[in-house]
């Protein structure tokens, strides 16, 4: 095995043990998009797991994201990324450790907008950091699921748009991410609080109105996925949302999360429509 095959190998490897969403949709992705939309979760995950280190001070996310958002705006550096991390290497994963691999990973034609995305992640992240996740209002809950959800879905256009022409609408787009993160909002709130001790829900918020709110946007990313014309591309992007939906009804009913029958049902479903 060539060296490069044996680095995708360990990509879908690692992205399998780190991914619950998208690990599924992601498989079924015909190649070189697998690949493709694998290395570039990867690298997002990579960031999203300094964000979500329980560990780590504010003030030490903030630092290490707007370093690493710096590094993606340039031919990206391995070794400053490595010496970057070195301090706290020993508590964080194989997939943040790794990024560099993921970049080598996505294919060069796309990487330029891949690292793009992720850069203005990575800095979104920081300055919701130094917040402390402090969200107030429906515009501050806006503007964290548009930097931790929302730029997924703009980087997965611009791949779609690479990839065969397809173009989406931004805003939709937006919203197609938006609305997996509310639903994880909601399906996480207890846990935000207890671990990290933050909440993600607006001053004066309940339940309902995050409910609404995630159904707002999941009716947007509706419309999304209605432009896009490539099955492969389009079951990739129902999926996600199909298990978000059931899992907003299962939320309803008082349940913590959908059993794995009903994930197998709600995929089995999307892979038999036309």
């Amino acid at each position: 095995m060539t060296d490069s095959k044996l680095l995708e190998k360990q990509a879908m490897e690692v992205l399998k043990e780190t991914s619950r969403t998208f690990f599924i949709p992601i498989k079924l992705l015909h190649k070189p998009l697998r690949l493709t939309v694998g290395s570039a979760y990867l690298c997002m995950r990579a960031i999203d797991e300094i964000e979500d280190d329980e560990k780590l001070s504010n003030d030490i996310k903030e630092q290490l994201l707007m370093e690493t958002a710096q590094l993606l705006k340039e031919p990206f550096d391995s070794k400053a990324y490595n010496a970057l991390l070195e301090p706290y290497a020993a508590g964080l994963p194989e997939v943040t450790l790794r990024l560099g691999d993921w970049i080598e990973v996505c294919p060069a034609e796309i990487r330029a907008k891949v690292l793009a995305a992720t850069s203005e992640m990575a800095q979104g992240m920081a300055k919701w950091s130094r917040k402390n996740w402090s969200v107030h209002t429906e515009a501050d809950l806006d503007d964290y699921t548009y930097y931790v959800a929302g730029l997924v879905g703009v980087m997965l256009s611009d791949i779609w748009n690479w990839h065969d022409g397809t173009k989406t609408d931004r805003d939709q787009a937006i919203a197609f991410g938006r609305g997996l993160q509310a639903v994880n909002i909601l399906r996480n709130k207890d846990e935000d609080m207890a671990e990290r001790g933050v909440g993600f829900f607006p001053d004066g918020w309940g339940r309902q109105e995050m409910f609404a709110y995630a159904e707002k946007n999941l009716d947007m990313a509706e419309l999304y996925i209605a432009d896009i014309g490539n099955r492969n591309i389009r079951h990739f992007c129902k999926i996600p949302l199909s298990l978000a939906r059931r899992t907003l009804k299962a939320l309803k009913r008082g349940e913590e999360k959908m059993s794995r029958r009903e994930v197998e049902e709600a995929v089995e479903e999307v892979l038999h429509e036309q």
